[in-house]
Parts: structure tokens; sequence; C-alpha cells
């Protein structure tokens, strides 16, 4: 099928501090965060693999908003991003990244917590692949998701982004910094 002018996915490299992520949006909204740190190529294979009839397009432009909202998130000043999103995925990977979405900033839940949330407990494993499917990383906050046990499990980005994300949260509920947005 060949791309036609809807059929683009714009995407540009935000660099913010410590953090360097690609972003991609199309007409409807974000559908890409990359982990930090990456190179284009996992960009690239997503696009391939997801959407396989949009072609790629860097566009600063079109990214910024998304970029100045992620840059407000990385600062603690914002809960939530509020532009819209073209998530791409199955019924069940969107039913549990909206669930990902209600778990409130600075907060966790453990997999099987979500998939009670989802009404399918027996469904741990599906949710924990759901969440490693997430292409919109800090976005829809699957960094919030902890084992049972509390202990930091897999996350696209790697243990120490999730690390650093949980952190910032944290850190940004302590020194109230997200007191003018409630």
């Amino acid at each position: 099928m060949e791309a036609t002018s809807d059929a683009i996915v714009y995407w540009s490299l935000l660099v913010y501090d410590q953090w360097r992520l690609y972003l991609a949006a199309t007409s409807k909204g974000l559908c890409y965060v990359g982990s930090s740190q990456k190179p284009f190529e996992e960009l690239s294979r997503f696009v391939a693999r997801r959407m396989p009839q949009y072609r790629l397009v860097q566009d600063e432009a079109i990214l910024q908003p998304y970029a100045d909202e992620l840059v407000e998130f990385l600062q603690g000043k914002r809960l939530r991003l509020d532009q819209p999103f073209d998530c791409h995925g199955t019924p069940f990977q969107r039913a549990v990244w909206n669930a990902l979405c209600e778990i409130p900033y600075g907060q966790t839940r453990s997999y099987s917590e979500l998939a009670e949330h989802i009404h399918k407990p027996s469904a741990v494993r599906a949710v924990g692949t759901a969440i490693g499917a997430n292409p919109l990383l800090l976005a829809i906050p699957c960094h919030r998701v902890i084992g049972k046990n509390g202990a930091l499990t897999g996350y696209r980005g790697g243990i120490e982004m999730k690390k650093q994300l949980l952190q910032l949260e944290h850190d940004a509920l302590s020194h109230d910094r997200l007191a003018w947005q409630v």
C-alpha cells in the first residue's frame, strides 16, 4: 500500500537535561515516545512493525507542542500530557494502556492489581505483555507498574529510566511543584 499524505508519522528528537527521546505523531496525535538514549532505529522499527503503511518525516514544529508538555513533565511541573494520542494496538492493549493512565501521579500498581482493574485477574502475563508494547513511554505511565513484591521489573526504557521517572514524580510531589495544577 502506498503512503498517502495522511499516512505520515512526523518525528523529532527531544533533548532535555539528561533525556534524549525520539517522539512521533500522526495527524491524529502522539503515537510514539522512545526510550531515553536509544537510537533512531528504535522508532523506525516501531513504525515498520506497527504502522507499515506510514512513512517517516522529520518535523520539529509539529512535534513541538508534545515536546513542550514532555519537558514540563520531566521538570515535575505536569501530571499528564493533554495533547491527543494516536495509539495503535489491540482492544486488550488499549484497555491496559487506558488503565495505566488511571494510576495517579506518584503512585504505583502491581501487574496483578492492573489485571484486576480491567476485570481480567487471570491475565497478569498478558497485561505485562501489553504494558511492554506501550508505544508512549512517559505519556502512558507504564513506569508506575511494579512487581507484586514491590520490585522494579521490566521496562522498555530500562530499569534505570524507570527509577528516574518514579523518583522524578516522588520529588515533584515532595516539593509541591505540582500545587498550581491541583
